[in-house]
């Protein structure tokens, strides 16, 4: 085949991260000058519980493990079915991180040079999309005993490699070979395959330097190519190799689409703080202006917290602002354009006789007897139209579905008034969801997210009115 001694070897988990999670069953099948010498596997203790989505996945259950033996038991028959061989594996630095992991937990080193049947699939058959498992063996006819098991998917993987090996002249192989075997750039503090457990699917991940500390939050539709490029040495920024320097954990979170990614990430922004995200500003100042024509002296337009307000009740708020720079920069440009006074929006001090704008000629001259406040005030409240939140296009709350193709994960989102309600992940959770829905509580972040996602083809079609929903 590719070398006088391969391994090929394929480990069950309790989850994705070699650092946290255990294995619970291996399979290896040792093979030297092309023959198949010896089979082996077993059941391993992983010392952990099983989660229920990995034993429904795999078959594997808390009682099929609980008499075999741990790791450290299988040791040395581990050690020595690997011994000078190429470590052979589908997504290869997966199991080659479980397996040095676990070894370097009782003690001891694990090394081997390692051939990636995943990157040997997209050498040689460059034309297809797909080169997961379950996509070889429909392409290539393959045999599986049991999917999702240590030695039937070992047996799928020693066929590819008898199929390639005979399909190929030895320099097309060769070449693919070594393009197989190169490792991928992995920043040196991130453990042996904790890159390669990332799902491809949309979601949110977490980068962690020393002590823990949160340094990046980033998301994507596709979890393992984005992570996986910030450590890219061709497109690596300075910052990006400031966490590639800094990096020694990373943490994830599986979304069914990107209306979920895009709020998980604003969520843990906000949360984590992480230091090498632009900082979110305090979500505690959000304020809306609202009018007050009652006062006689002062401003007319008062500050009134916005941030888990409802905001379709109460009266009319004016703009979303997080400082009060932010809201006095909008009110000037609009007293410059349209003669209003400066103090009667409250972006100058307030005191009797005439504004400095009104001497400058800029200010109709409400202050100054030349207009009454009503004929003031009416162009005011015209453009302040143009400052108040969109209005929510439906009688009442939606929902939005939101279904992952390849992962099969599900989402329903509850919205109302440009706030989410909740998220679950079933029709049953949904009815009791919208049976007792939560008040509505504004979030800038979220009001923005849902605006832009929304207007897109793929947030329209999304969306369903709920039944009952009020006009």
């Amino acid at each position: 085949m590719f070398a006088p001694r391969l391994a090929f070897i394929d480990v069950e988990t309790t989850g994705a991260n070699p650092v946290v999670d255990r294995i619970t069953e291996i399979a290896v099948l040792r093979v030297e000058d092309g023959e198949l010498v010896e089979r082996w596997s077993s059941l391993v203790n992983p010392g952990i519980p099983i989660p229920g989505n990995i034993q429904s996945l795999v078959g594997i259950t808390d009682e099929m493990v609980a008499d075999a033996p741990a790791f450290a038991e299988l040791a040395g028959p581990i050690r020595r079915l690997l011994a000078d061989c190429i470590f052979v594996a589908h997504n290869a630095r997966f199991d080659y991180g479980f397996i040095k992991n676990e070894f370097q937990r009782i003690g001891e080193g694990f090394d081997a040079p390692v051939l990636c049947t995943v990157k040997l699939s997209r050498a040689l058959y460059p034309q297809h999309h797909k080169h997961g498992l379950d996509a070889l063996i429909d392409r290539h006819g393959l045999t599986c005993s049991a999917r999702h098991r240590a030695m039937g998917d070992t047996e799928a993987l020693h066929q590819f490699a008898g199929i390639v090996s005979s399909t190929f002249e030895r320099d097309v192989l060769d070449m693919a070979i070594v393009k197989a075997m190169k490792a991928p750039s992995r920043p040196a503090g991130l453990p042996e395959g904790v890159l390669e457990g990332i799902p491809e699917g949309p979601g949110v991940y977490v980068f962690h330097s020393e002590n823990d500390l949160p340094i990046y939050v980033g998301r994507s539709l596709s979890l393992r190519s984005r992570v996986m490029s910030h450590f890219s040495s061709d497109h690596r920024n300075s910052k990006e190799a400031k966490i590639a320097r800094n990096v020694r954990r990373v943490d994830w979170q599986v979304t069914a689409g990107e209306l979920g990614a895009l709020m998980l990430e604003s969520r843990l922004l906000g949360q984590l703080k992480p230091v090498e995200n632009r900082q979110p500003r305090d979500a505690e100042a959000v304020f809306g202006l609202r009018y007050d024509p009652t006062r006689k002296r002062g401003p007319v337009l008062l500050r009134e917290s916005l941030n888990g307000a409802d905001p379709l009740a109460g009266p009319a708020l004016y703009g979303a602002f997080r400082s009060k720079k932010e809201a006095d920069a909008a009110l000037r440009e609009f007293a410059s354009l349209y003669r209003l006074c400066p103090r009667r929006l409250g972006t100058e001090p307030w005191s009797e006789g005439p504004c400095l704008a009104h001497l400058a000629k800029r200010c109709a001259g409400v202050c100054a007897g030349k207009e009454s406040p009503a004929e003031h005030d009416e162009r005011l409240l015209k453009v302040l139209e143009s400052l108040r939140l969109k209005r929510w296009p439906w009688g009442g709350p939606v929902t939005v579905r939101e279904a992952h193709p390849e992962t099969g994960r599900l989402a329903f989102h509850l919205l109302d008034g440009w706030c989410v309600l909740g998220t679950v992940e079933d029709e049953s959770a949904l009815a009791a969801l919208i049976a007792e829905p939560p008040a509505r509580a504004f979030d800038l972040d979220t009001y923005r997210i849902l605006l832009r996602w929304l207007d897109t083809p793929t947030g329209k079609a999304s969306v369903s009115v709920v039944s009952g929903a009020p006009a």
